[in-house]
This record gives structure tokens, C-alpha cells and sequence, in this order.
């Protein structure tokens, strides 16, 4: 059992990935979310983002280069 989360206390590199991945699925509690804002750093959430963005890009170009290439055959 994992140890409750301390709510004053700044998010680590685990909790601002699964912020990101929320954020980007528009699932993200209200809890987490005041956690982000007040004790986060901004820089952080828009590397994450920006990282996040261009490996979701890179995925969407794969698969369809993959079923482009399957129709193709």
C-alpha cells in the first residue's frame, strides 16, 4: 500500500507525467490539478506537454505510414 500523497508538498517527475497524460485525456482531478497549480513549476508541465505532443505525433505518422503501406500491398 502506497503512502498517501502529502498536497503541500511539489509534484515529482512521476506525477507530472500522469498530469500531462489527464490533461491530455481531459480526466484530470480537481485534487491533482490544485496540486499542479500551486506547487508546480510551469516549466515542467510545458516540457512534459511539448514532449508528450511530439511522441503522440511521431506514433499517429508510424501508424499510418503502417496502413498506408498494408493498403498498398
Amino acid at each position: 500500500m502506497s503512502a498517501p500523497e502529502d498536497p503541500d508538498k511539489k509534484p515529482n517527475l512521476f506525477q507530472i507525467i500522469i498530469s500531462t497524460l489527464a490533461a491530455a485525456f481531459g480526466v484530470q482531478s480537481s485534487k491533482n490539478r490544485e496540486r499542479d497549480f500551486k506547487h508546480g513549476s510551469i516549466a515542467a508541465y510545458i516540457i512534459s506537454g511539448v514532449l508528450f505532443t511530439a511522441i503522440f505525433i511521431l506514433i499517429m505518422v508510424f501508424v499510418v505510414r503502417l496502413v498506408l503501406s498494408q493498403a498498398g500491398q
